[in-house]
């Protein structure tokens, strides 16, 4: 037998193992491939939910043009009689004149016309987590389960939805997709003294925690939405602010695409409080 005859003997099984491995990875892109439907329509079934469970958060005044005013997102939790927010979200005063201003959510419906507004009462606060929660009177709106924040990590991808940029939109929820960038402290001690202000000089005294930074555009409005899994809707933070650069104008020119979000344990922590 001559040296060529052996080579080629020897090729033989390599080229057959080479096809073999070809194939499988066909195999698994076809799979993929098909795959690809199937999980398109698990996310809108997930979305669809969670809007379901999605509010404006607000203020409602009879006499005034419009009735309603955006501050911000919520979301229902536990037996549904409960809305999750950020405490920033809450006005620190209502009007007490003669239409006294009540705190509300704006319940979306199909339309804007069938848009429900409902008060609400303070239920719960934790400023240093930035998060409250609100108890809505009447029929409990469908809720989002809670999923402790511990098993998240960076490169995670999510899905939060709100109402960006307030009622400029309507009474429609968006959704954006998150990826966790970095799990970083809420706050970063600035450069200088100057940069200082009193939410940062708070949150020093306070002490640090950890929060989610997502590469994720987010706009005045999002406060208080969901960052939620888009596989299951489990809910695993709370969007609570973005990165601003320069005046909350060119927030909305120029956003950043750096927002933050509380790790849902400290949501959990405050629904365990709450009766």
């Amino acid at each position: 037998m001559n040296d060529t005859t052996l080579a080629a003997r020897c090729a033989a099984p390599r080229r057959r193992s080479g096809s073999l491995a070809a194939l499988a990875t066909l195999l698994l892109a076809t799979a993929a491939i098909d795959r690809v439907p199937e999980a398109r329509a698990q996310t809108a079934q997930t979305i669809a939910r969670v809007k379901s469970a999605v509010v404006a958060v607000g203020t409602f005044q009879r006499t005034r043009s419009p009735q309603f005013r955006y501050l911000g997102t919520g979301f229902a939790v536990g037996d549904g009689s409960l809305v999750a927010t950020n405490a920033h979200v809450l006005p620190e005063v209502l009007d007490a004149g003669s239409d006294p201003e009540s705190l509300a959510i704006l319940v979306p419906g199909p339309d804007a016309q069938r848009a429900q507004v409902r008060t609400v009462a303070r239920a719960a606060r934790d400023d240093r987590h930035d998060l409250a929660l609100l108890r809505v009177a009447g029929p409990p709106l469908p809720a989002l389960a809670v999923r402790d924040s511990a098993s998240v990590g960076e490169g995670d991808q999510f899905l939060f939805t709100g109402f960006p940029i307030g009622g400029a939109l309507g009474p429609y929820p968006v959704t954006h997709r998150a990826m966790i960038s970095s799990i970083t402290p809420i706050a970063i001690p600035p450069a200088n003294a100057q940069q200082l202000d009193p939410k940062v000089v708070r949150r020093l005294q306070s002490g640090s925690y950890p929060v989610f930074q997502l590469d994720a555009t987010a706009y005045p409005g999002n406060s208080g939405s969901p960052l939620f899994d888009a596989a299951t809707g489990e809910v695993v933070g709370v969007i609570n602010m973005a990165f601003v650069k320069g005046t909350k104008e060119a927030a909305l020119a120029q956003p950043s695409g750096i927002t933050y979000a509380i790790p849902s344990r400290h949501l959990l922590e405050l629904l365990r409080a709450t009766k």
